[in-house]
């Protein structure tokens, strides 16, 4: 006969090959439950490797596999020769019990502090939540063609390497990495620099270099000039900072520098931000005069440039616009920009190139917020670029979106002629929408839901001298794109009759 635990383990035991999981972790999980039940009691003796395996239909390395693996856990203690036993992990912490509650209020978690904090308007959320099929953004790559199954193989060639123990271990002054020298040698090439790796600052993402730039930089009050239309996020974070954000006209030519020399004074600005390549975001290029004039009058004036070059990676006519911060002679300017851009999200990081000295402060900061970084993902870009793969994954990448930015611009030419004016960008990954005649943006983002389209509110530009959307195509397939244009012009012509 089968013992009483031979026959609770068959009745409550069920895996499913088919998972990712594994299935000595599918079934050792199970024991552990039955152990917490109560159904398998401290003390009780589990059955040999090979009369699991045969009660469960598993093979026998499976069935040793489970009992190593409640073992590690200290749900069970295997003793040679004589066999597997039970054991309860003792309760190593006891429960706090409160006074002037009743038992359920004193463990159940508070849903508010009951103490005063700081809250932050600028930090509100802008994400909204929809079931639309199609979502429109400002202009992000499509993440549909990250090279998943090289990327696969990149990466475990990453984690086996031996250097990755010696880097996680090493002191902030350490000699300089290999990545931050090939990062280096990437950026002289591409980007016309003439840098070496101590200044270079790299980060998750482009926000967070913004804000350990705006930290070292910004006090409270500080004055930041931006433009009249301009990223949101950027200006969320130099508010956090404490600065005071001013506005500036742009036009085609992209910010207005008379403007600066007529409305300000010498040390009364702290930053100008602007965009490198393409503002954000109306796609429109800082022309060669005005970067100069910029350049001079940051010397003159004693403010810093912080520059964005957000899309440099995407320019799909003639040749992109070197960074004002390469024609630099006075360390005027702190440059921002992404890499790995070709590469699904978590793989791609942000930049920062600047004087030594402000990128020896900039460290500081990091090392607090992210003391290690991702040295798996320093370790395989620092591959992909020494082989050159980052290079012809974007080239390979830039073809797709150029094939899309002229369906987009063939689709809103059928359907939009007369209702909107755009210009077709040099590059980039969005396009600037304005239209003939004011409409609710609101509403039509409401219609467009309807039909299965979300615009978010980022998006949408409104006021009494703008009606226009920053349209991203480059997330949307051909078919894709031809969906949405047609549903939007159903939304338009629905808030027009209004």
């Amino acid at each position: 006969m089968n013992s009483p635990v031979n026959d609770i383990l068959k009745q409550l035991i069920t895996f499913d090959k088919t998972l990712v999981q594994p299935v000595y972790i599918q079934v050792a999980q199970q024991i552990i439950n039955a152990i917490q039940r109560r159904y398998l009691s401290k003390g009780n003796k589990l059955p040999g490797t090979r009369t699991l395996s045969h009660l469960l239909h598993i093979h026998r390395n499976t069935a040793v596999a489970i009992y190593d693996e409640l073992a590690s856990q200290g749900w069970v203690d295997i003793i040679a020769n004589k066999g597997t036993f039970v054991i309860v992990p003792e309760q190593t912490t006891a429960k706090i019990k409160a006074t002037g509650k009743s038992m359920n209020d004193a463990y159940t978690y508070p849903k508010e502090a009951g103490f005063p904090f700081q809250n932050s308007f600028h930090l509100a959320s802008t994400l909204q939540e929809t079931t639309a099929k199609y979502i429109i953004n400002d202009g992000k790559p499509d993440l549909r063609l990250h090279p998943t199954h090289q990327f696969s193989r990149w990466y475990t060639a990453a984690m086996k390497r031996k250097s990755l123990v010696h880097h996680w271990n090493r002191s902030s002054s350490s000699t300089t990495s290999n990545f931050k020298s090939q990062l280096c040698n990437y950026l002289n090439a591409t980007r016309g620099f003439h840098i070496n790796p101590n200044n270079i600052l790299s980060t998750r993402s482009t926000e967070m270099s913004l804000y350990i730039v705006s930290q070292l930089l910004i006090k409270q009050n500080d004055v930041v000039l931006v433009a009249q239309l301009s990223h949101y996020a950027s200006n969320t974070i130099f508010q956090e900072a404490g600065a005071t954000i001013k506005t500036i006209p742009a036009d085609d030519e992209g910010l207005d520098v008379d403007y600066i020399k007529k409305h300000f004074i010498k040390n009364s600005i702290r930053c100008v931000y602007v965009c490198a390549n393409r503002h954000y975001p109306t796609t429109k290029t800082l022309s060669v005069e005005r970067r100069l004039q910029l350049l001079q009058l940051a010397k003159t004036y004693g403010f810093a440039i912080i520059e964005d070059d957000f899309d440099y990676d995407f320019q799909f006519e003639g040749s992109a616009m070197l960074p004002m911060a390469t024609a630099d002679a006075d360390g005027m300017v702190i440059y921002l920009g992404k890499m790995g851009q070709s590469l699904f999200t978590s793989f791609q990081m942000g930049i920062v190139v600047a004087p030594e000295n402000l990128i020896s402060e900039a460290n500081n900061y990091l090392n607090l917020l992210d003391e290690h970084g991702d040295i798996i993902q320093e370790q395989m870009l620092s591959e992909l670029i020494s082989e050159g793969e980052i290079y012809r994954l974007l080239k390979k990448n830039n073809l797709i979106y150029r094939q899309r930015l002229n369906y987009i611009c063939k689709q809103l030419e059928q359907y939009f002629d007369g209702i909107i004016n755009y210009e077709r960008p040099s590059g980039g990954l969005a396009i600037w929408l304005q239209f003939c005649e004011t409409i609710s943006l609101v509403r039509l983002a409401e219609e467009a839901e309807k039909l299965d389209v979300f615009l978010p509110k980022t998006i949408l530009y409104q006021d009494k001298n703008t009606c226009a959307i920053r349209f991203g195509f480059a997330h949307l397939n051909l078919e894709e794109i031809k969906n949405v244009v047609i549903k939007l012009k159903s939304a338009y012509n629905h808030v027009s009759m209004l």
